[in-house]
């Protein structure tokens, strides 16, 4: 059997998010609504880049976020996401290595440039986001590095990338690959809305044993079985067979499977700058003990002090090492 090489290999939208200060006349002459979120077609994301000005560029999305959080913590991540050949898909690349994240996949070439997110910020501090997905929705099958699988103790996935049929495949792939070296195989379910669009696919990943371990926040889980109730989702999850991971925002985590069940509270946090990020980075921490063999309830706290971490300041990435953090914490990693 290949060796574990990895803590965690993370497969999601490879999002390059571009941030930029703007004056309100800007959204005026652009016609944008000030605070909203859209998506765009090629065409205008070239054309607003263009007017941008000076920039600001972080590689994102949800499971880069969560790879760089592990690779924050003093883990060794892989990812897996499509960039093009073009220059945010260099920076977007230099950016995800420099982390001490193992990204590696072929860049998409004479195809759709890079995905990318422009957000706008006004002098009163809202956000404006437009969102171009671009080449992230070209991964598929080819892209999946059978040998980095095979290295990984966990491959996650994020629940968005269900929507292109040929990344479907990919994971699916991955989750095959994953299981025949005895590894583990984890989705998040992204949001609700994803949930809605695919319920009946993902209840079968957790009955048919393709995943092995769900993460989820209150409104997804919910959204899965259907209810209102709390209690009656998590009984329905729990029935599944799969270890599910639930985050609950001030309330904070629970994590429970057929035989065990843990609950944790959230970290206290002086001031909630940005949640953007949250269960992102409770994945990394949760992720990271999970490979390490921590207990589940100290998996669970890893998690929440990640989470309790990145909302604290602007931006879905540690702004620190957050294996000082885990260490001030009381964890030894």
């Amino acid at each position: 059997m290949t060796e574990v090489k990895f803590d965690a290999l993370c497969i999601g939208n490879a999002i390059c998010d571009v941030f930029a200060h703007v004056e309100e006349d800007f959204l005026v002459r652009e016609n944008l609504v000030k605070g909203s979120m859209r998506l765009i077609d090629t065409e205008e994301a070239v054309r607003l880049f263009d007017k941008m000005g000076q920039t600001v560029r972080i590689s994102g999305g949800s499971a880069g976020n969560t790879a760089a959080g592990i690779a924050s913590l003093g883990g060794n991540p892989a990812y897996f996401g499509k960039v093009a050949q073009d220059e945010l898909g260099d920076s977007y690349s230099h950016d995800m290595n420099g982390t001490g994240v193992y990204f590696n996949t072929p860049r998409l070439i004479d195809g759709n440039p890079t995905a990318r997110s422009m957000i706008l910020i006004t002098p009163d501090g809202e956000r404006t986001m437009n969102t171009y997905l671009g080449a992230c929705v070209e991964f598929g099958t080819s892209d999946v590095d059978e040998t980095v699988v095979a290295a990984s103790a966990v491959t996650y996935m994020e629940g968005y990338l269900w929507d292109p049929e040929e990344a479907k495949k990919a994971f699916l792939k991955a989750a095959d690959v994953a299981h025949a070296n005895g590894r583990k195989v984890a989705i998040t379910l992204s949001d609700s809305f994803c949930v809605d669009r695919y319920r009946s696919e993902f209840q079968a990943l957790l009955t048919d044993k393709v995943v092995d371990l769900m993460f989820a926040n209150e409104h997804e889980l919910k959204a899965l079985y259907e209810t209102g109730d709390l209690d009656t989702a998590i009984a329905a999850a729990r029935d599944s067979g799969a270890l599910t991971a639930l985050t609950l925002g001030e309330n904070g985590a629970m994590a429970f499977d057929r035989n065990e069940t843990v609950k944790v509270s959230a970290r206290e946090v002086d001031n909630v700058v940005d949640l953007t990020g949250a269960g992102d980075l409770f994945a990394s921490g949760f992720l990271f003990g999970l490979a390490r063999d921590y207990k589940l309830s100290d998996a669970a706290e890893l998690g929440c002090l990640c989470a309790a971490n990145v909302i604290s300041h602007v931006g879905a990435r540690p702004e620190k090492p957050l294996k000082n953090v885990a260490a001030q914490g009381g964890f030894e990693v």
